[in-house]
C-alpha cells in the first residue's frame, strides 16, 4: 500500500508543472458580461421576503405608492383627451394638464428600486421620462456638473471664451491613453479611449485624432447644436496678447434623447486640427463648445489662415446662436512637449503631400532643423 502511494506522489509532482502551465496560459473567462444595455439584467431584491419586516414594509409602502399616483395619472389623462376634443379647448388648461401628466409619469415610478437600479447601472431607456429624470439628477447633483462649472470658472473660460455658460446637457469626451505612462507601467502598447476629466492635463500625442464625444440629452425633440473646440491661449505678439484660434467647427448636429453617443459624422465641416501648444507659454486651456442653434444655419468652411483669430462673440452675433438655451461644454489643458514637432509635421505636410511625395526623406531632413521659435510664434496651419 506504501508503494502504491508513493508512485502516485511522484507521478503527481511529473504531473503538477505541466498543469500549473496550462492553468496561467488559459486565458480567463468571467462568467457574464458587464451588465450594460446590449447584456441587460434584471433587479433581485437584496433580502429574501421575511428576512427584515422594515424592508418588505417600505417596498410595500412605494409600490401603494406607486400605484396611487399612477391612478391619478390615468385620471387626468382621460381629462387630457377630453379638453383636447372639446369643441373650444382651453389651450393653457391642456398645457397646464400635460405638465403635470409629465410629473405624474415620473412621481409614480422615480422611487421603484428596479427603476434606480436600472439607471445607476448603465441601463437607462432614455426614450422614458422616468429614466431621463434619474440620469438628469444625477448629473446635476452628483457632482459632475459641479466640477465641470468650478473648473471652467476657475481657469476663466468664463468670461474668456463666452460671457456666461449654463449647460443643460452632459457632454463628455474621451480621448487615447498616453502611450508613454501605458509603457511605463508595464501595459500593452494598444490604446483605448478614456474618459477625461474636466480640466486635466493631456499630452499633445493623445489629442493628435479628434476625440469621441458622448452626450445625455434631456429633450425628446430633435434640435441642432453647432461644436467648436477653441484654444483662447495663443501669442499675439504683434498686440501682446492673446488670441483664440479654432480648431473644429461642426454646425447643424441633430441631438436629442435618442440620439445615439458618441456623434457620428463630426469632421464634415472645418476639419479637426489638433491641439499644438506653443513652447514657452503656460498651459493652454482647450475648450468644447456645444451651442444651441435657433435653426439650420448656413456657415462656410473657415480656411486654414481663419482660424487665427476667431472671434466666439462674433461667430455667436452671426448665425444667432442661444446661450441662453443651454448646450453643452467641455475643457482640458495642454502644454508643449515633444510630440507637438510631430503634430506640427504632419498637419503642415498634410496640404503639401504632392511636394513631399517628389523631394521625399530630404523635405523630413530639412524638417528636423524647423527651429523651436517657428513653433512658439506661431500656429501648425
Amino acid at each position: 500500500m506504501f508503494s502504491v502511494r508513493l508512485l502516485r506522489t511522484s507521478a503527481s509532482r511529473q504531473a503538477a508543472p505541466e498543469a500549473s502551465v496550462a492553468t496561467r496560459t488559459r486565458p480567463f473567462k468571467p462568467r457574464r458580461p458587464n451588465i450594460s444595455r446590449e447584456h441587460p439584467r434584471k433587479w433581485n431584491r437584496p433580502l429574501a421576503f421575511g428576512v427584515l419586516q422594515a424592508y418588505d414594509e417600505a417596498l410595500k409602502y412605494i409600490k401603494t405608492d406607486s400605484e396611487t399616483l399612477k391612478a391619478e395619472a390615468q385620471q387626468l389623462h382621460a381629462s387630457l383627451q377630453k379638453e383636447k376634443t372639446a369643441p373650444e379647448p382651453d389651450r393653457e388648461a391642456i398645457h397646464e394638464m400635460e405638465r403635470k401628466l409629465g410629473i405624474l409619469e415620473v412621481q409614480s415610478q422615480v422611487n421603484l428600486p428596479e427603476v434606480r437600479w436600472k439607471v445607476r447601472n448603465g441601463m437607462a431607456d432614455m426614450s422614458t421620462a422616468v429614466d431621463r429624470h434619474i440620469v438628469e439628477r444625477r448629473w446635476r447633483e452628483e457632482g459632475r456638473l459641479d466640477e465641470l462649472m468650478e473648473r471652467i470658472h476657475q481657469m476663466f473660460v468664463v468670461p474668456d471664451v463666452v460671457p456666461h455658460l449654463h449647460p443643460s446637457l452632459d457632454l463628455r469626451v474621451t480621448y487615447p491613453e498616453h502611450l508613454v505612462e501605458r509603457r511605463h507601467n508595464g501595459e500593452s502598447s494598444k490604446r483605448k479611449h478614456a474618459l477625461v476629466e474636466p480640466g486635466t492635463y493631456l499630452h499633445p500625442e493623445q489629442t493628435i485624432e479628434p476625440p469621441k464625444l458622448y452626450t445625455d440629452v434631456f429633450h425628446t425633440d430633435t434640435r441642432f447644436y453647432t461644436l467648436l473646440l477653441l484654444d483662447p491661449d495663443v501669442p499675439d505678439e504683434a498686440n501682446g496678447t492673446f488670441q483664440t484660434y479654432l480648431h473644429w467647427l461642426q454646425p447643424n448636429i441633430p441631438l436629442s434623447a435618442l440620439s445615439p453617443s458618441p456623434i457620428a459624422d463630426m469632421n464634415t465641416h472645418t476639419e479637426y486640427i489638433p491641439p499644438h501648444p506653443q513652447k514657452g507659454t503656460p498651459y493652454h486651456r482647450y475648450t468644447v463648445l456645444l451651442l444651441p442653434q435657433k435653426s439650420h444655419i448656413s456657415v462656410p468652411v473657415f480656411s486654414r489662415d481663419q482660424r487665427h483669430g476667431f472671434s466666439v462673440r462674433d461667430f455667436i452675433d452671426t448665425y444667432d446662436l442661444d446661450l441662453s438655451a443651454g448646450g453643452g461644454a467641455f475643457m482640458w489643458r495642454e502644454v508643449w512637449d515633444d510630440a507637438v514637432y510631430v503634430v506640427f509635421q504632419g498637419w503642415k505636410n498634410r496640404g503639401t503631400e504632392s511636394r513631399r511625395s517628389q523631394t521625399g526623406m530630404r523635405g523630413q531632413r530639412r524638417g528636423t532643423s524647423t527651429s523651436s521659435s517657428c513653433l512658439r510664434n506661431t500656429a501648425i496651419i
